[in-house]
């Protein structure tokens, strides 16, 4: 595969932004998370179907082989969307984007105790020292100080968080026998049909402008989907990866310019408790790659 390590992390980068927009738009707009998980989904649809068509992917696309797998793909990750979203409305932009960052780590124990994959010490130590930086995050959204509405929020993201870790056991597992253009198009196609269940519980008639943000919250998802599995096509996961952590970045921008959110010390310590651990793990897994692609270059010498 033709590689370009620049090009991949522009479109990592890119994806990055485009989302923490999305969730912005979303947070703005302020309208029930089941109706934000429709917006985002129905309108993710049609630049997904465009994408998969100028690829000459739409068959493939539409083509399956496990079903029920990506039924319970759809579930996982709608109810982690909604909750996402749910959480977006009562925590600051950065606090929501840090303790989202639990979903990654609980992948790795998820994926150990689920799928059976070896996971060394060191990984583990990682997902501590991570776990260690959710909770300095998380305390202040708890403590006597706190507002129901932050330790609610607080309970939201988290939870949404391990549905998440659980939607991507489902992916590595739907990877096996299923294309990428698949798993994309039938996630949107589920998220939106799962999301209508919730219309008898609040939906609210959108202000023009709110419509406006949840249609564009919905194409920049679309959109951010598209560049996140560009990104890989040009570079290594390990290289790109990364930079997903850059998203603190932009929502700290965002929150304070936007939303008027001052971050707290204990948020940007524990972020950055939990991008290290991140880094250190990705960083831990290259290393180990370059040694096993050595170790089989040599063995055919």
């Amino acid at each position: 595969m033709l590689q370009n390590p620049l090009k991949g992390i522009a479109l990592k980068l890119g994806s990055v932004v485009v989302f923490i927009t999305m969730a912005s738009l979303i947070k703005a707009a302020g309208v029930p998370a089941g109706q934000a998980v429709f917006f985002r989904s129905f309108f993710a649809i049609p630049v997904i179907v465009a994408w998969l068509a100028l690829r000459g992917e739409l068959a493939t696309g539409f083509k399956v082989v496990n079903p029920w797998g990506h039924g319970l793909r759809g579930i996982m990750g709608s109810t982690a969307m909604g909750l996402g979203f749910a959480g977006l409305l009562y925590l600051p932009l950065p606090d929501a984007t840090a303790l989202g960052y639990a979903a990654p780590l609980l992948t790795v124990v998820f994926a150990a105790l689920i799928l059976g994959e070896k996971v060394r010490l060191f990984r583990y130590s990682m997902v501590g020292l991570g776990l260690c930086g959710v909770l300095i995050v998380l305390w202040p959204n708890l403590g006597h100080a706190a507002s129901e509405g932050a330790a609610l929020g607080a309970a939201l993201v988290l939870t949404g968080a391990v549905f998440s870790a659980l939607a991507q056991i489902t992916i590595r597992r739907l990877v096996q026998v299923e294309k990428t253009a698949a798993i994309v198009f039938y996630f949107s196609l589920t998220s939106t049909t799962l999301s209508l269940a919730s219309l008898p519980f609040g939906w609210v008639m959108p202000t023009p402008a709110q419509a406006l943000m949840l249609v564009g919250a919905g194409l920049l998802g679309g959109l951010g989907q598209i560049l996140l599995t560009s990104s890989y096509r040009w570079a290594d996961a390990s290289v790109v990866a990364p930079f997903e952590y850059a998203s603190i970045l932009f929502a700290l921008g965002i929150g304070y310019f936007v939303f008027s959110e001052v971050p707290s010390g204990a948020m940007l310590s524990g972020a950055a408790l939990v991008v290290l651990a991140g880094v250190l793990i990705i960083w831990r897994e290259r290393a180990l790659g370059i040694e096993r692609a050595k170790g089989k270059g040599a063995g055919t010498l």
